[in-house]
């Protein structure tokens, strides 16, 4: 493909393109470890590298032309200098790839928390009435029933463009981040629907205010195609803004909430059966979950009311969500051999962790022992809540190691030690070790007591502990067949 095309609809600050019509490009990297022969480099500034640092390897291993938003006048090869080299990037990608979304339905999630399990059921809704469906998400994305495990939430727009030109579904599902969206991952895709789960405190280490990070949300709907449908649950402040934000837009709108005036109203919550009471058009429909708790039933309205649009039979749509497994590591409950309950679940929010806790007690639970960590080097400001909320809802909690980046483990300890004395109760305590505080619950746990791990989900861990496992289902996996071998 022609240098000359790629960057057509760039806006650049090289006026004499005469130099770069007869190039052709055979690839495009934004590491300079990816670069080939007759590749196009574009360098972006990332938070620890400056690819601007790595253009002369570029042009050694063979690049045809840099992309980038330094003043650079010695290049060995054509230079074309850009404001945004991320946003240029999502541009030249989706031209090289022929505008991979445009043969196919696009969705867009986002949201604080709900992105994935919106997502999966949605995607099994479809796949079940014989809709063929890409994912691109947290856990894992899916690509022609392939699976491949994923970095981000988002994937750079690089590899977001490569994925939807091997698609050959019908359908593609996307979870969109808030860092996707300020950083031009999205770039040069539309989205014929765009979902809005809720907006809670989370990644203000990030964006600055509560404010901030609802304004990168709502980029997403920026997205949307001209004729696309923007679904929001406006059961929220921050979901009643984006409707208004919406509106004035023209842009159209389907409300989810509790208020009578909702297109779809959300009537009464059965957390026994699982079921959610739903009004539209006047009609009442009973939609039942295998899911438990009130913020999956928010997630199964979502994934209704889409389904709904896709003019999918309404009996087709609640057979399928009925049949629903659930998501790897989201609220995934297994009854242990001595009658107690343990749930693992990726919730690493005040909010997320509030619902878990909650969904915990509404199920039954006699005791609630709760085991969760801080990330280091993350949002540290909603510590404390998180710590408040469990302090509230638990009966004993143990704070422990959650994964610690760039921080070191005697600075995680020292900080868990410093928020439990100051901010926590006499239900709590600290177990420095992941894998021990997790036996240590199990250990002590009676018949009705609900053991909820959170933070983790489905994550493997990043450092290694006392017990020779990799994940905290595997901990407890492998907890069970030892105490079973013990016993015979």
């Amino acid at each position: 493909m022609k240098l000359l095309h790629l960057i057509e609809e760039l806006e650049t600050e090289t006026e004499d393109k005469s130099m770069i019509k007869d190039i052709s490009v055979q690839g495009i990297a934004d590491s300079s470890l990816d670069v080939e022969k007759n590749f196009i480099f574009v360098a972006i500034k990332g938070f620890n590298t400056d690819g601007h640092s790595f253009i002369g390897q570029a042009i050694q291993k063979g690049a045809c032309a840099v992309v980038g938003e330094e003043d650079i006048t010695d290049s060995l090869v054509p230079y074309i200098r850009v404001k945004s080299s991320r946003r240029a990037l999502g541009i030249i990608a989706n031209k090289f790839y022929g505008s991979p979304s445009k043969d196919k339905l696009l969705i867009g999630v986002t949201g604080t928390n709900g992105k994935t399990t919106t997502s999966y059921l949605l995607r099994h809704v479809l796949e079940a009435n014989g809709i063929s469906c890409s994912m691109i998400g947290t856990i894992q994305n899916v690509i022609n029933g392939e699976v491949t495990q994923c970095v981000n939430t988002t994937p750079g727009s690089l590899v977001i463009h490569e994925l939807l030109s091997n698609s050959n579904d019908e359908v593609a599902i996307m979870e969109v981040s808030s860092h996707a969206l300020t950083q031009h991952r999205v770039e040069g895709l539309k989205f014929d629907y765009c979902l809005f789960t809720n907006l809670y405190h989370d990644h203000l280490d990030y964006h600055t205010s509560m404010e901030e990070y609802f304004h990168a949300k709502a980029l997403l709907f920026d997205k949307l195609q001209d004729d696309g449908q923007a679904i929001v649950n406006t059961d929220s402040s921050w979901g009643e803004k984006l409707s208004m934000m919406l509106q004035d837009k023209g842009k159209r709108i389907y409300a989810i909430g509790e208020v009578e005036s909702s297109d779809l109203r959300l009537l009464n919550f059965n957390l026994e059966s699982s079921t959610i009471t739903v009004k539209e058009n006047n009609e009442l429909i009973h939609i039942c979950s295998p899911m438990s708790g009130v913020h999956n039933m928010y997630n199964v309205a979502m994934a209704y009311a889409t389904a709904k649009h896709l003019k999918l039979g309404e009996e087709c749509i609640l057979n399928s969500i009925y049949g629903f497994t659930g998501v790897d590591g989201r609220f995934e409950v297994s009854q242990q051999d001595n009658g107690s309950m343990v749930v693992v679940d990726y919730a690493h929010t005040p909010d997320a962790i509030f619902h878990c806790l909650r969904t915990a007690r509404l199920c039954g639970a006699k005791r609630v022992l709760h085991i969760f960590g801080f990330r280091g080097d993350r949002d540290s400001t909603k510590r404390q809540e998180m710590l408040s909320i469990t302090s509230e809802l638990s009966d004993h909690y143990i704070l422990t190691v959650d994964d610690l980046n760039a921080v070191s483990h005697k600075e995680m300890v020292g900080t868990l030690k410093y928020l439990n004395d100051t901010f926590g109760n006499e239900k709590g305590m600290v177990v420095a070790d992941r894998t021990i505080a997790i036996k240590q619950a199990l250990d002590q746990s009676i018949p009705g007591d609900w053991i909820v791990i959170t933070g983790k989900g489905h994550e493997q861990y990043q450092q290694n502990y006392h017990l020779p496992t990799e994940s905290d289902k595997d901990t407890i996996m492998y907890l069970n067949n030892t105490k079973r071998q013990l016993l015979e």
